[in-house]
């Protein structure tokens, strides 16, 4: 009996001694554990002032979000050919996996849905407005398929692949 409580008692001595050197290097060492570093109190010094032009204050992709369709134009020319090579690879990069190389919607993934993705060189496509096909491009269709590409493409891209599009003319 007196050999277990002699080790129930070394044993307490060397957990409370444990315990000691453990709150000794947590509160007293400057490299204590994680729980003590910047990264977990990252608030204790001040935060940098941002640079002026950091964060932008007109514009922006909330002002096309709230816009109607009728009333978002493009930034240049749809016609421009620079415009329509652009576009051409800004769909061979987003695009071209639905819609497909001939554009009709039976690229890789898009063969796979029902209904497959739209035909892009249909006479619906072809006449809609360009602030239409932007809206659509930028935020999905609703109850569709078209995913919001929004934060994917930047807002030249989307008007380029725009162009691109357009420049198809109908299928014949």
């Amino acid at each position: 009996m007196k050999r277990i409580l002699a080790l129930g008692l070394i044993v307490s001595t060397v957990a409370l001694i444990a315990v000691g050197v453990i709150t000794l290097y947590d509160y007293n060492l400057s490299v204590g554990r994680m729980w003590q570093t910047p990264a977990i109190k990252p608030y204790e010094k001040p935060i940098p002032v941002m640079a002026d032009g950091s964060m932008p204050v007109a514009g922006g992709e909330a002002l096309y979000r709230a816009a109607a369709a009728e009333t978002i134009t493009p930034t240049f020319l749809l016609t421009d050919p620079a415009s329509i090579a652009a576009g051409k690879t800004a769909y061979q990069r987003y695009c071209i996996q639905c819609h497909g190389q001939k554009f009709d919607g039976y690229g890789t993934v898009g063969q796979s849905f029902a209904p497959p993705p739209g035909n892009l060189r249909t006479a619906k496509i072809q006449s809609m407005a360009a602030g239409m096909l932007f809206k659509e491009i930028s935020y999905g269709i609703p109850d569709g398929r078209q995913p919001a590409l929004a934060t994917t493409m930047t807002v030249d891209e989307r008007w380029q692949a725009i162009a691109y599009v357009k420049s198809l003319g109908q299928r014949q």
